[in-house]
């Protein structure tokens, strides 16, 4: 019996962190390919509403603390390990739970992604430029899609969990 319960409470982390394995794998490929084809703020236009620019990013979301004396590198590298392996646990945990478990997994691809980009090269690379007219979003990466997605799908789980409790 109590072996049935403590399977059921934990799962297999493999499939989970194959997700986050191909978001990973993806993202380094495309910023792999952007910074081979593209010299540092060189773009180009795909659709009136998107262009591919490279750029980079030394802090965080919309560029936050950039301009920041160098600590920042360090200081979102440590918080993207921390929430790896908080994320893990929770997957661990919660295995069975598959919109929860995909939501995780988006979100510690694009995380992971991004803490490689600040080991290997101080920054992190983005190139996704969205516009309308002359006003853009900020350039952002598959990682912060991925991260992006796995938030919302977070949200929508909960809210669906909400939802079913009433």
């Amino acid at each position: 019996m109590a072996r049935t319960l403590s399977k059921r409470a934990g799962g297999s982390l493999a499939p989970w962190l194959g997700v986050a394995l191909i978001v990973i794998l993806c993202d380094q490929l495309t910023k792999i390919a952007i910074a081979k084809v593209f010299a540092y703020g060189e773009g180009r236009v795909i659709a009136p509403f998107f262009n591919l620019v490279l750029v980079y990013n030394r802090g965080a979301a919309f560029s936050f603390l950039a301009a920041a004396g160098g600590w920042q590198r360090w200081a979102f590298t440590a918080l993207g390990i921390v929430a790896a392996l908080v994320i893990c646990y929770l997957l661990k945990r919660h295995a069975a739970q598959r919109l929860f478990c995909t939501a995780l997994s988006l979100i510690l691809g694009g995380a992971l992604g991004n803490v490689i980009d600040r080991l290997a090269y101080g920054h992190v690379i983005d190139f996704l430029d969205f516009h309308v007219r002359a006003w853009h979003w900020p350039a952002f990466n598959l990682a912060d899609s991925a991260i992006t997605i796995g938030a919302a799908l977070l949200v929508f789980d909960e809210l669906r969990r909400v939802r079913g409790s009433r």
